[in-house]
């Protein structure tokens, strides 16, 4: 078996390539929210449309999406496979349990906020990604040039307020998610250290809290506007 094999196979393996990805996807949660702030601009949806049709043509982002892809993935199956691993290392729990004191609510039930995060992307990317690269969408031309009008498919689906409510409660179990996920992936990674961890705990508090607000705050946008 090679040193990759047994790296894969082993539980810290599993917990570095858990790491990796999450952060990747980090990353991608900042790119993503920063295109869709486009939203926000009142110009009939014409920089949202340029946008939307760069990030779907463009051979670099294509790229960056197979990995986003490979990355959710991996993710969630190496989450699975970890939270078995730790199961049946411990069939029996133990008689006297004080998780809720000694770790925090989303620390304990990270595979419960990853199902209904993974559920939530599902849908979003039926409604929205699947829509945008093999739906019938209504077109616009801006300068001579024909693009997609994802705009007015995103505004139309956000006058449903179950899927507004959907997108709203999903950001919480997202930032919950994140909350945690975000420090325990630097610490996994050997990035922990007295003088830093408190300063990466701090960003990443931040950073769950400031990214999912903006994601909720684009469907609540549309509707009440």
């Amino acid at each position: 078996m090679s040193w990759v094999s047994k790296t894969l196979n082993s539980t810290l393996g599993r917990k570095l390539l858990m790491a990796l990805t999450g952060l990747f996807l980090i990353l991608f949660l900042i790119g993503h929210v920063s295109g869709n702030t486009l939203l926000f601009k009142n110009d009939g949806g014409e920089a949202f449309n340029i946008y939307a049709k760069f990030m779907t043509t463009n051979p670099a982002v294509k790229i960056l999406s197979y990995l986003t892809y490979i990355s959710v993935i991996a993710h969630v199956i190496y989450s699975i496979i970890l939270t078995r691993v730790n199961k049946s290392a411990r069939p029996v729990p133990y008689a006297s349990n004080q998780a809720s004191t000694n770790s925090a609510w989303n620390s304990r039930n990270m595979g419960v906020l990853g199902t209904i995060i993974l559920i939530f992307l599902v849908i979003h990317m039926q409604g929205f990604w699947y829509q945008m690269h093999w739906g019938n969408l209504p077109m616009v031309t801006y300068n001579g040039e024909e693009y997609k009008d994802l705009y007015t498919i995103v505004q139309f689906a956000f006058q449903q307020e179950w899927l507004v409510a959907l997108y709203v409660v999903s950001m919480v179990f997202l930032g919950f998610h994140l909350s945690h996920g975000f420090a325990s992936a630097f610490q996994t990674l050997g990035l922990n250290h007295v003088k830093y961890s408190p300063a990466i705990k701090k960003l990443g508090m931040a950073f769950s809290i400031i990214v999912p607000a903006l994601f909720a705050s684009m469907p609540l946008y549309i509707y009440f506007s």
